[in-house]
This record gives C-alpha cells, sequence and structure tokens, in this order.
C-alpha cells in the first residue's frame, strides 16, 4: 500500500466509525488531490481487497 492509498484508506476507515461514507468532494479536501488521483487509490485499494463497496447498502466494507 502506498502513502497516499494509507491515507485514503484511513479517512475512509476513520469516517467509517462514526456512520459516514466520504465523498469524493471530502476526499479531495482532506487528502489535497484530484479526482483521477482519489479514484485510482480506491481501485487499487479495491484490486487488493483492502476495501470493498456494498451496493445495496451503498457503503464501504472494512
Amino acid at each position: 500500500m502506498t502513502d497516499f492509498e494509507r491515507k485514503v484508506y484511513q479517512i475512509i476507515v476513520n469516517m467509517h466509525l462514526y456512520g459516514k461514507n466520504p465523498t469524493l468532494d471530502e476526499l479531495k479536501r482532506k487528502t489535497g488531490k484530484s479526482e483521477d488521483d482519489i479514484r485510482a487509490a480506491v481501485i487499487s485499494l479495491i484490486m487488493k481487497g483492502n476495501l470493498k463497496w456494498n451496493k445495496k447498502e451503498r457503503k464501504w466494507l472494512i
């Protein structure tokens, strides 16, 4: 996991603990990165098995 992937993952985990799902705008604001960078990191985390998206409930599974 790269430093940026770890940062995105930690943001998602922390917000998940409070019952929230971070929006793309929130991730852009918290990381200071572009939408493309964030999408690439999230896709990488999903491919590595660190994150999973539940479409039915519309939330992250950690």
